[in-house]
């Protein structure tokens, strides 16, 4: 059986061990580091899972899937260089960090894919981005495109466009929680109850979103069908367009790029 290591469960790294655990892999067959000890009980308790440290899941797993944050990333990857070589394969969630990094620090062969999830994943659906480093081949793109179907969507990319992704999708959900915090804060300010503004709000929302997935029509195509001639909408998209929004967003989502990028190269210098 194909022994799994999650470096890093947080959020994340528990929603993945708990994918796993859904889609059929034993308990016994998985394996997570945690700094914290009491972390380590909670999520052994909750999942009857190994907490380990790095240096025996670098020996016993066949797959690391590195859920670090970014800025934790140069101790582990001191800890993985000595112990891994091209029989294992490393899978990294940490957003901004390119293959090119792990390709450079670890021994020469380790095929490495990166990964741009998000915490849709906590209730699995995520999206997840996958990238192919210097030694991955396309087994070792099933292998992690399969891992990750048990928690959401996936989809194969350039790693050149990784950096994009992540500001699309990764920090995508940010974006609709801040939309839909502003529209609660717009309901209660047309005198609604907090509670009632929030289930008006997050209804529409699933509902909005599933329209989109079902259908295969173009997003301008649904939210015209809600626009009538002279109605509520269109006095609403106008304010919209005066104020900004979409080239608001537009510019948020291009400095989310490149802040994805500056992670990268503060990482993958020298």
């Amino acid at each position: 059986m194909t022994v799994i290591a999650v470096l890093g469960a947080g959020k994340i790294g528990e929603a993945l061990l708990s994918g796993l655990l859904h889609g059929g892999h034993d308990a016994g067959d998985l394996l997570f580091t945690e700094r914290y000890p009491a972390r380590v009980d909670e999520l052994t308790g909750r999942y009857g899972i190994r907490g380990v440290e790095v240096e025996e899941a670098a020996k016993r797993a066949d797959i690391l899937v590195v859920a670090v944050k970014p800025q934790d990333i140069e101790p582990v990857l001191d800890e993985l260089a000595p112990l891994l070589g091209p029989s294992s394969l490393v899978v990294s969630l940490c957003a901004g960090l390119p293959t090119s990094l792990y390709e450079r620090r670890l021994a020469e062969g380790v095929p490495v894919v990166r990964v741009m999830p998000n915490t849709p994943m906590l209730v699995n659906e995520a999206m997840s981005a996958i990238s192919a480093g210097r030694y991955a081949t396309a087994e070792h793109l099933a292998v992690v495109r399969d891992l990750l179907s048990h928690v959401g969507q996936v989809v194969e990319v350039p790693e050149a466009q990784q950096d994009a992704v992540t500001a699309l999708s990764g920090s995508g959900p940010a974006y609709f929680f801040y939309l839909v915090e502003a529209m609660i804060d717009a309901g209660i300010l047309l005198g609604l109850p907090r509670a009632l503004a929030g289930q008006l709000i997050i209804q529409s929302a699933v509902g909005a979103a599933k329209m989109l997935a079902e259908s295969d029509e173009h997003p301008v195509l649904l939210r015209e069908a809600v626009t009538s001639p002279a109605g509520t909408t269109i006095n609403a998209i106008r304010e919209l367009e005066k104020h900004g929004v979409r080239a608001a967003l537009l510019a948020a989502i291009e400095a989310a790029k490149d802040r994805s990028v500056e992670l990268g190269k503060a990482h993958d210098e020298g």
